[in-house]
């Protein structure tokens, strides 16, 4: 069925914006403010990280399946504008806390809630239903908004806060989600059977998937590596402002490189997606992120965080957009919502638990020199796990596909 072009070109504006508000701007976003809870409430580290930790492993087992079926059932439209609302608000709920922990639980709870409704599961099945031989690019594109999202943050957030302190800066940025994402995601199609007549087709079984040992290698694989990457990214800040006495703004330049990295890595990524074997790419952006891992042992060193934000921004770049490739490659795209949403439900666990243990270690030894060996085995363990997966044939894939 041919698809029109501009319905494409608006599925991939709805994708940028809605992963540029609630991965750019909130999950990127609010590290950025754990060094003011800490100073300002006396709370530890691993307190500060608690939230993301606690309501991901909370939502995610409960809700990611199911997120995952009601999407492939009835499509991801009105998932989307539903988690825009809970992710916007949630930040607005954050600029409102005065220390109590429950608020603090809640708006996190809302945060992940509009994570799982709205951010990566709903826009890669509404990009992979639009986009067959040029998905890749589409996805990268769309992912493109992540990077820009997250390198806009840290210096918007550092300006804002200068002009109405850290609390005002997160409820801007919580109002500027909604504002940007909403709309958008209001009025886009939810797959290309939306402009023809018919019957849409029953669900495509999945049972046969759980008997396949690429499933789990892909599984184990993200759940390494993304829990290698969300450790970083959640204690960055912490470990430049706090431990190495960055400024503020010295802070905010090496997360802005880093997510600007990452839109290179995007587009770089999907354009290699659709030319060479997914796998070889996955393998290539686990060993970036690898690479770059150990070089925070010499951050005080010159130079080394900015050869350190390129390498890793570049692997970041790549990491979320290429795992719905590989499934989509491997299992086909009817079934894309479901196995995504186990597959992300599974590394929202790693991306919980493992900032949180990394900042335990930290509060408890004083140095993150432990941690971050932690993380340098899991995402080499990731990248071995991906290494064993097979080859897939062509034309298997395209037979799923139908």
């Amino acid at each position: 069925m041919e698809r029109p072009r501009s319905a494409q070109m608006q599925v991939a504006i709805t994708s940028f914006l809605a992963l540029f508000s609630i991965v750019g701007i909130a999950l990127y976003g609010l590290p950025f403010f754990y060094d003011f809870m800490v100073r300002d409430f006396g709370w530890t580290r691993a307190q500060v990280t608690s939230g993301n930790a606690y309501s991901k492993l909370f939502v995610g087992p409960l809700f990611g399946f199911v997120a995952g079926y009601m999407i492939d059932k009835f499509g991801p439209r009105r998932m989307m504008m539903t988690g825009i609302v809970m992710a916007g608000g949630a930040l607005i709920g954050l600029s409102l806390m005065s220390g109590l922990f429950w608020i603090f639980y809640l708006c996190y709870l809302f945060n992940a809630l509009g994570y799982v409704c709205g951010g990566p599961l709903p826009n890669q099945v509404l990009l992979s239903r639009w986009f067959d031989k040029s998905r890749g690019k589409a996805m990268g594109f769309a992912y493109v908004g992540i990077g820009i999202g997250g390198a806009i943050v840290p210096l918007l957030a550092a300006w804002l806060v200068s002009q109405i302190g850290w609390r005002g800066a997160l409820a801007v940025l919580g109002g500027l989600m909604i504002l940007i994402a909403f709309p958008a995601a209001f009025f886009v199609k939810e797959s290309p059977e939306g402009h023809v007549e018919g019957p849409k087709p029953p669900l495509a079984p999945i049972a046969h998937i759980f008997r396949n040992p690429a499933f789990y290698l892909l599984a184990f694989g993200s759940f390494c590596s993304i829990g290698a990457l969300g450790a970083t990214n959640q204690n960055l800040k912490l470990f430049l402002s706090l431990d190495q006495g960055y400024s503020q703004m010295a802070a905010a330049k090496i997360a802005f490189l880093i997510l600007t990295c990452s839109i290179v890595g995007r587009l770089l990524m999907g354009w290699l997606a659709d030319r060479w074997p997914k796998k070889r790419v996955m393998m290539l952006i686990y060993l970036l992120d690898g690479c770059a891992l150990p070089l925070l042992f010499f951050a005080d060193q010159p130079g080394v965080m900015t050869l350190f934000a390129i390498l890793f921004g570049l692997g970041l770049g790549g990491e979320y957009m290429i795992i719905p490739l590989v499934v989509g490659e491997f299992f086909g795209v009817r079934v894309l919502g479901r196995i995504m949403g186990i597959i992300l439900t599974a590394d929202g666990v790693a991306e919980a638990v493992t900032p949180m243990v990394v900042a335990k270690i930290r509060d408890a030894t004083g140095s993150y020199d432990a941690g971050f060996a932690l993380l340098i085995v899991l995402s080499f363990l990731g990248l071995l796990a991906i290494s064993f997966l097979p080859r897939k044939r062509q034309e298997e894939t395209t037979a799923e596909r139908r």
